[in-house]
């Protein structure tokens, strides 16, 4: 009890002094003071508005929405059994807020409780889609993150892709994405409160079943309990105060992932919050506390260094994320591996891999390479014939198109080496990490990239050699993060994938807050460079990928076969006496490079590096002299054919090709996900 007052108080300072931040200098008293007056002089007036149309709705905003996604994320953890569950891992924000941008992007104006209802649907089909695939095994935790995460990342390229087409009716809605607290009035909120107080009390009543659920599926039922009901009420119940939060401030990121896990770390010592309904309520005050104590903490901080208009306007969200990833980060390092093979070796070949057969294949892969490039040189807003390269190439061709295909020819050869490297580096990853599902995308290395080369667009200057060192940078640290933190002893590959997924929401986070703090110019810029787009590409632009491509390239062929061997497991290659340490850190040095100089040329692209390497595993297996080219192939093709896809499919308007692989990239990722982990269930 002590501990609930003390978190009870703290939360009341901390509302106070979320009261008087702001652009204004009126103190908490003279706000409910005016609030409270009936007076009509000029002053009064002045305060009351402030009160009622910034102040008390941004307070009150926070407070529910933190309250509501600390409930939800608890119910949801409850439902799995899962230390990882909440509505970011199991894609429920992404849903809810695909649905909401959507309705938006298609000029569907609703008012709050439609979009609610929405926002819910969007979220439960999301959380379906998720369950499906992970199941409610507590025995593997980390599959149910990264069938979310796969969910998550292309639910957003689908929202990302809605902002960039219906920039005009979705303007504004970039911010929002991020989880702000801006509210327009306390009138939005009204609505939604009903309905999470009732989702609230539908959780209480919950509460001895769930109690009995803790303690195993079999032993519920056979107490009398009806599971696949109960799981389905406290999921329901959880996605309704999700679907509200979301409607109300936008995805706030990872509260109900650090809220209830603050709970249970508590719960050690203060053993009622072992019982769902203590927990519930714990939870709820967790979740405001983080929800207002990082309002107050950002704007405190950027008050200090830029003044009261910025500190206004960024997003929470964006330290929410930065507190999740790290909260998720510290839990994957403490859960035990879901047991099981899941590494490369254990993954079936085809039969039959003959010589003959990677030969035809590695052709056949030359061959579609080579009409995927005649495609993207003659396909676009204006479609050419194969006469018109003809005549630009022997410099004869008319002045439209010359211009027009030395405009697409750079952007041709970035989408074909881009993909290519970016192959090459997930192979090397997957080797090292003897782990199908690692890309440099989702180990944070491609997000990472991105951040840095933000903060050189930001700081100096747009220069392709510029941004390159500032994307090796950040690639570099993300990988010396991942493989520190999940390299250790008693590690498995499912955790450093975990682990990069924690590093990849902190880098998206840092670069959400560089963007909103940034000139219109740059912010144009940077959304556009992290869609991943080849728009504007120059031969200059692809200096840095050419450069690393001629120093990785001979020394990976150089390494085939001690890649070959650290591929199958960690004793084989010491009994044959490879420098098992030097040959990973060479292929991840490697990889990182390879990933940051694809950021560059290409943007920020996930899944490239993960589905090319496994596609070409299947075809030539295992043996890296022939596996390796056919990844880049298969990559350089990838993106290539995503490229003049989103070039022509809505021309004279453009998908970055980031976003169309993003949208066709996590299909066939939680296809293999499925796969890889069906015998572990």
């Amino acid at each position: 009890m002590g501990a609930i007052l003390l978190a009870a108080a703290t939360l009341v300072m901390l509302s106070a002094v979320h009261l008087t931040q702001g652009t204004s200098a009126a103190s908490p008293w003279d706000l409910l003071a005016a609030v409270f007056t009936t007076g009509d002089a000029e002053a009064t007036a002045g305060l009351r508005a402030l009160a009622l149309d910034s102040r008390l709705p941004r307070l009150v905003g926070g407070l529910v929405v933190g309250a509501a996604l600390g409930v939800a994320g608890c119910a949801l953890q409850a439902m799995t059994r899962n230390p990882l569950a909440s509505p970011d891992t199991l894609a429920v924000n992404a849903g809810a807020h695909l649905a909401l941008t959507g309705a938006a992007a298609f000029g569907i104006s609703l008012p709050v409780l439609s979009s609610a209802a929405l926002a819910f649907l969007g979220g439960g089909i999301a959380a379906g889609i998720v369950l499906t695939l992970a199941g409610f095994s507590e025995h593997a935790p980390i599959r149910l993150v990264l069938a979310g995460t796969v969910v998550a990342m292309g639910l957003a390229s689908v929202t990302a892709a809605l902002l960039m087409l219906y920039a005009q009716s979705t303007q504004g809605l970039f911010l929002w994405g991020s989880g702000t607290l801006n509210l327009s009035g306390i009138s939005g909120l009204l609505p939604l409160l009903p309905v999470v107080l009732a989702a609230a009390i539908a959780l209480v009543m919950l509460s001895r079943s769930t109690d009995v659920l803790s303690l195993g599926t079999d032993t519920a039922q056979s107490m009398g309990v009806n599971v696949a009901f109960l799981r389905g009420a406290l999921l329901i119940c959880a996605v309704v105060l999700s679907a509200a939060a979301v409607t109300m401030v936008g995805p706030l990121g990872f509260v109900g992932l650090c809220a209830p896990a603050i709970v249970r770390l508590a719960s050690a010592k203060v053993i009622r919050f072992g019982r769902f309904s203590w927990a519930l309520g714990a939870s709820a005050l967790a979740g405001a506390l983080i929800v207002i104590g990082a309002d107050v903490a950002v704007r405190a901080l950027v008050f200090a260094v830029a003044g009261p208009n910025l500190a206004v306007a960024i997003p929470t969200g964006v330290v929410t994320s930065l507190v999740g990833a790290v909260f998720l980060v510290v839990l994957a390092l403490r859960l035990r591996s879901a047991g099981g093979n899941q590494e490369i070796s254990a993954l079936p070949l085809p039969h039959r891999i003959t010589l003959s057969r990677r030969v035809v294949l590695s052709s056949a892969a030359v061959v579609l390479l080579i009409v995927l490039i005649g495609a993207g040189l003659l396909l676009g807003d204006w479609w050419l014939r194969i006469g018109d390269i003809q005549l630009w190439l022997s410099g004869e061709a008319a002045r439209s198109i010359d211009i027009t295909l030395n405009f697409r020819s750079p952007r041709v050869a970035a989408a074909v080496l881009g993909g290519a490297v970016l192959a090459i580096a997930g192979a090397l990853v997957q080797t090292v990490t003897r782990n199908p599902l690692a890309d440099p995308g989702i180990l944070g290395v491609a997000a990472a990239g991105g951040a840095g080369a933000i903060v050189a667009l930001i700081l100096f200057s747009s220069s392709a050699w510029t941004m390159s060192a500032g994307a090796a940078a950040g690639a570099a640290l993300a990988g010396l993060i991942v493989f520190l933190l999940a390299g250790s002893h008693g590690s498995s590959p499912e955790k450093v994938v975990l682990v990069g997924i924690g590093v990849m929401t902190a880098a998206q986070a840092i670069t959400q807050l560089l963007i909103a703090t940034t000139n219109p110019y740059n912010q144009a810029m940077a959304i556009s460079f992290l869609g991943g787009s080849t728009f504007g590409t120059t031969w200059g632009d692809l200096g840095p990928i050419v450069l690393v491509l001629l120093l990785a390239v001979p020394l990976v062929a150089l390494m085939r076969r001690e890649l070959d061997i650290i591929s199958i497991d960690d004793l084989t290659p010491r009994i044959l006496g490879v420098r098992l340490s030097w040959v990973r850190a060479a292929a991840l040095i490697m990889a990182v490079l390879l990933s940051a100089t694809a950021v560059i040329g290409i943007g920020v692209i996930s899944f490239v590096g993960l589905a090319a390497p496994h596609m070409a595993r299947m075809l030539v297996g295992r043996e890296h002299r022939w596996f390796l080219p056919l990844s880049a192939l298969l990559g350089g093709a990838l993106v290539s054919l995503s490229d003049t896809f989103g070039r022509t499919v809505i021309a004279p308007d453009q998908l970055p090709a980031g976003l169309v692989v993003a949208v066709l990239g996590p299909p066939y990722l939680l296809w293999l996900l499925k796969r890889s982990t069906s015998k572990t269930v």
